[in-house]
C-alpha cells in the first residue's frame, strides 16, 4: 500500500520508543537526521513524516442507531466526503464499512452501521445484531437518535446493548435544524446516556461540538494491544464470505465441536474468542465463524458479513482468509481480502474444499488466483479440507511465516544501501525534463512494515510499486502488506511539490 505524502494509519501497537523515533534507535536516529539535514530537508518535516508513518493504532468509533436516523450522513460529515452510501431504502450494501476521519488534529477510524434491511424477526433484532458487531470492535460509540421522533422502543433496545458493552457513549440528537429543535433533543436525557448533543448531520450544525465530545472519550490508542504478554497467544481472525466453511474449519482445528453451525436466525450473542492448541502452540481465534447464519437476510447478508469481518480484523494480528476452492473467486472474496490489506494485518490465504477439485478445476483456479488475487501474491497459501482435515498441519507454518514478515525490521543503513543500488540501476523515468530521485529512506514501524522515502521530486505510483516489489525480493516480507509514503523535498524558498 502506498501513499505519496500522507501514509495510511497503521494498526500496529508500537512501544513508546518506537512511536517517538519510528523504529530507529537513538544512535541510528541521530545519524539519519544528520543525513536528512545534508540533503536539505527540514528537520521538523522529517520528524513529522516519520511520526505520521510510524504512529500507533488508531482508535475506533462506532456510529450506531436504528434506520433512517442519519448515521451515514453523519459519517460523511465526519470524514469530510460523501463516501458512506445514503439511501432511504433499507438493505443497502457497500464495499466498505470503515473509514478514517480527523478532527482537531486527531485521527480515528469510523465504523458506519447504516443501511441494513429489516428481516422477518423485526427491526429490534436487526438493529441489535447490527450494533453488536460494530460495538465489539469499537473503543467508543456515537449513538444517533432522531430528535424529531424521540426515543423509540428500538432505541431503548440499543441503549441496553450499550450499557452491557460498557463502552463510552456520545449521544447524538440528530435532525435538529434550529433552536426550536433543541427542546426535542433535551427529552433524550431520559435515555440515561448523559447529555444529548443536538446536531444536524445534513447541514453540519452542532457536529463540531459533538466531535469535541467524542475526542474526550476516545482513547489515543485502542486498549487492545498486540503481543504485550511475552509468549501470549497470537490473535487470528478466520474470515471469509458466508458458507465457505469457517465454522467447520474452526471445529476441525480445535478437534471438537466448538462452534455452533445453525441455520436458525439469531439476534444477539456474547462474542467468545476460541483458545485453540494447534501445532504445539496456543492461538486465540477471534470469533467470526461462531455467528449464526441469518438465512432471512438475503440482500443484507453481504453487509452483515462485511461488518462482522471488520470487527474481527480490528481485533486480530493475522487474517486467515478462507475461500471456497470449488467456486469462482467472487467480488465479495476480493472485498474481504482488500479489507484485511487495508487494515494492515498479516494475511494467509486458505483454499477450502481442495479435496473436491478435479484437475480441470485446479487449472482454472490457478488462473483465477493470478488475475483476481494478484494484489496479495505475497501471501502464504494453503490448500485445505475442513471436512477431512487435509493439510491442516500446514496452517500454523503459514501463519508463523506471515507473522514473521509482519514484524520484519530492516536497519536504516542496510535499507539505504539497497535504495542506492536500486536507484543507480533503475532510475526513475524522466518526466517534464526532470528526473526525481529517492535520496534516502527509513522504516518507520512494523506490524505492518511502514517505510518513509525522501525524494527530490514527485515519485510516480508505478515506480513506488516497483520499489515495493524489489523490497519484497530483497527482504522477504512474505504474508504482510507494506505501507510506503514519500516525502518530497521542498524547494529552497518555494513550496512543496
Amino acid at each position: 500500500m502506498n501513499d505519496q505524502i500522507q501514509p495510511d494509519g497503521s494498526d500496529a501497537h508500537e512501544s513508546a520508543h518506537e512511536y517517538e523515533h519510528g523504529a530507529l534507535g537513538d544512535a541510528e536516529y541521530a545519524e539519519f537526521m544528520e543525513l536528512a539535514a545534508e540533503e536539505g530537508f527540514d528537520i521538523e518535516d522529517v520528524e513529522g513524516a516519520i511520526e505520521a508513518a510510524g504512529h500507533g493504532p488508531l482508535p475506533v468509533l462506532a456510529v450506531v442507531g436504528r434506520p433512517n436516523v442519519g448515521k451515514s450522513t453523519l459519517v460523511n460529515r465526519m470524514i469530510g466526503r460523501r463516501e458512506a452510501v445514503v439511501e432511504d431504502r433499507p438493505g443497502v450494501t457497500r464495499d466498505r464499512v470503515t473509514y478514517e476521519a480527523e478532527w482537531a488534529g486527531r485521527r480515528f477510524k469510523v465504523v458506519d452501521t447504516g443501511g441494513w434491511e429489516q428481516d422477518v424477526l423485526g427491526i429490534d433484532a436487526s438493529v441489535a445484531a447490527q450494533a453488536e458487531y460494530a460495538i465489539e470492535a469499537a473503543d467508543a460509540v456515537v449513538f444517533v437518535v432522531d430528535a424529531k421522533v424521540g426515543a423509540t422502543d428500538t432505541d431503548e433496545a440499543v441503549v441496553r446493548l450499550l450499557r452491557k458493552a460498557g463502552k463510552p457513549v456520545v449521544l447524538c440528537a440528530n435532525k435538529v435544524d434550529g433552536p426550536s429543535g433543541e427542546a426535542d433533543a433535551a427529552y433524550l436525557w431520559n435515555l440515561g446516556l448523559g447529555e444529548p448533543h443536538p446536531v444536524s448531520a445534513l447541514h453540519g450544525r452542532g457536529t463540531g461540538d459533538m466531535l469535541d465530545a467524542v475526542l474526550e472519550v476516545l482513547p489515543d490508542a485502542p486498549e487492545q494491544s498486540f503481543g504485550t504478554a511475552i509468549g501470549g497467544p497470537r490473535r487470528i481472525a478466520l474470515i471469509g464470505r458466508p458458507n465457505v466453511g469457517k465454522s467447520s474449519l474452526l471445529n476441525k482445528v480445535a478437534g471438537e465441536e466448538r462452534v455452533v453451525v445453525n441455520e436458525l436466525a439469531g439476534t444477539t450473542r456474547d462474542p467468545v474468542d476460541e483458545m485453540i492448541e494447534l501445532g504445539g502452540k496456543t492461538w486465540k481465534f477471534v470469533d467470526t465463524a461462531g455467528i449464526r447464519k441469518r438465512v432471512h437476510l438475503q440482500q443484507g447478508a453481504d453487509y452483515y458479513a462485511s461488518l462482522r469481518t471488520a470487527a474481527a480484523v480490528e481485533k486480530a494480528e493475522v487474517a486467515v482468509i478462507l475461500l471456497d476452492a470449488s467456486e469462482n473467486i467472487s467480488v465479495q472474496d476480493q472485498r474481504i481480502v482488500t479489507m484485511a490489506v487495508e487494515a494492515g494485518r498479516a494475511i494467509v490465504l486458505a483454499f477450502n474444499k481442495w479435496d473436491t477439485l478435479d484437475e480441470e478445476r485446479r487449472y482454472y483456479l490457478e488462473r483465477e488466483i493470478e488475475t483476481e488475487l494478484g494484489q496479495v501474491a505475497w501471501a502464504p497459501r494453503v490448500n485445505v479440507s475442513a471436512r477431512t482435515g487435509r493439510h491442516m498441519e500446514k496452517l500454523v507454518p503459514a501463519i508463523e511465516t506471515a507473522l514473521a514478515g509482519w514484524e520484519t525490521r530492516v536497519p536504516t543503513g542496510r535499507l539505504n544501501a539497497f535504495l542506492g543500488e536500486l536507484v543507480s540501476a533503475h532510475p526513475h523515468p524522466v518526466r517534464g525534463g526532470k528526473q526525481p530521485r529517492i535520496l534516502f529512506g527509513t522504516q518507520a514501524g512494523t506490524k505492518p512494515p511502514r517505510f518513509v522515502l525522501f525524494a527530490s521530486g514527485f515519485i510516480e505510483a508505478g515506480y513506488r510499486r516497483f520499489i515495493e516489489r524489489r523490497l519484497r525480493e530483497e527482504f522477504g516480507f512474505e504474508g504482510t502488506p507494506i505501507h510506503i509514503s514519500v516525502r518530497v523535498r521542498e524547494k529552497r524558498g518555494g513550496k512543496k511539490k
